[in-house]
């Protein structure tokens, strides 16, 4: 099946399900130069199907292309006249990607209503992740061991009370972030900055997939588009569109984070962030939204109150896990319940020999009772949701 005839028209359903009306809205998020101010325009003025048959055809009317503006419209002509709609229907649905307009049912609320909702979106896993109360955790891409760790504690402690993470998939922060919700199988939300055909960064390309299939992925780009550096600050703004709360684990001065911090504001979505030393760069610009009146984040309790939730979470008291109270495992268990220890720490603590910790270690963190980042191992149940119980 062509993609549309020679004159222009375009079938009503095509072989991947795509109906015409999202497919050619999604053609159109495609056209360079449009932006999303501009198609939002102009899908609120004309049915992109008429609209991409007009381009197709070579012959746009006076009252079309005047809601075109200043895009140029003879590119927009040999875009549409060199792209077969059948052909992009096919590619998205071999990888799984679905299409949502603004103004339809699949488009999620939380979008529609927003100050600058992109007018068509690419999305791939589970719109129900939705459903949760929704936080975002963001920070810089070079950080430091600590703030990884710390991202990542969030991360696990927030899917732990059921709260969907949001972040950005890039490295740094919002990768660790994601790695912890994954470590317990909780609520991620995903917005990335190209299409959804190509993981980016590769080093997350585990989190991206996992993501894209027990998650929510968003887009407001199609796929083939690549990561060019203008469309991260673009897509922060759908991160705090989506986002209860916008905690900011680690940023510099004038760190991208802070864009996302600035949309937040214009959207009375209220902005948090975690203490850093004053000696560390990574810390100068959450520190200084501390000055500014950001409410500090010094454990998970402080995020839930903010949300309004019970922060006695109910999986907190003994840590029940199944092993032999005489085995090496139970003694690195008993110490890890304590607080992060590198593996000299157990050794020095349980008085074990190193090669016994380091095979306990490897069990343990091969049946995800303990997790193992950067040297520091600690139970897979972040340490400020796992009082220890008396008598420990």
């Amino acid at each position: 099946m062509s993609a549309q005839s020679a004159d222009g028209m375009i079938p009503t359903t095509l072989a991947s399900g795509f109906s015409a009306h999202r497919l050619a809205a999604a053609a159109l998020a495609g056209v360079g130069g449009i932006g999303s101010r501009r198609l939002r325009f102009l899908l609120a003025h004309a049915d992109p199907v008429e609209v991409w048959a007009s381009l197709c055809s070579g012959s746009v009317e006076p009252c079309l292309a005047a809601l075109f503006g200043s895009v140029d419209l003879d590119r927009a002509v040999r875009h549409a006249q060199h792209t077969s709609l059948a052909e992009l229907a096919d590619r998205w649905g071999q990888v799984g990607v679905e299409i949502a307009v603004i103004g339809e049912d699949a488009y999620p609320g939380a979008l529609a209503t927003d100050l600058d909702p992109p007018p068509v979106i690419f999305t791939k896993g589970r719109i129900n992740v939705l459903d949760a109360r929704r936080v975002a955790v963001i920070g810089t891409r070079n950080a430091t061991s600590s703030g990884l760790a710390t991202a990542r504690d969030l991360g696990r402690a927030l899917a732990q009370a059921e709260v969907a993470v949001v972040s950005g998939l890039a490295r740094g922060i919002d990768g660790a972030v994601h790695r912890g919700v994954h470590d317990v199988r909780g609520r991620a939300i995903g917005v990335v900055g190209n299409g959804l055909d190509q993981a980016y960064p590769r080093r997350n390309v585990d989190i991206w997939e996992w993501v894209g299939s027990e998650g929510y992925l968003v887009s407001e780009w199609p796929p083939g588009t690549p990561p060019d550096g203008w469309r991260f600050p673009r897509r922060n703004r759908i991160i705090a569109a989506l986002s209860e709360i916008v905690v900011v684990v680690e940023s510099r001065e004038r760190g991208g984070s802070l864009i996302t911090v600035d949309e937040a504001l214009k959207r009375d979505v209220q902005v948090m962030a975690v203490p850093g030393s004053p000696r560390s760069r990574a810390a100068a610009g959450t520190n200084q939204l501390l000055v500014d009146g950001a409410a500090p984040v010094t454990g998970i309790d402080d995020i839930l109150v903010a949300l309004g939730l019970d922060h006695e979470c109910p999986d907190r008291g003994p840590i029940d896990v199944d092993l032999d109270p005489a085995s090496d495992e139970a003694q690195v268990v008993e110490w890890c319940a304590r607080a992060p220890a590198t593996l000299d720490d157990l050794v020095t603590l349980s008085g074990l020999p190193i090669a016994a910790v380091a095979m306990a270690v490897a069990r343990l963190e091969r049946d995800s009772i303990i997790v193992v980042t950067n040297g520091w191992c600690e139970l897979a149940r972040p340490r400020w949701t796992i009082p220890i119980p008396p008598g420990r």
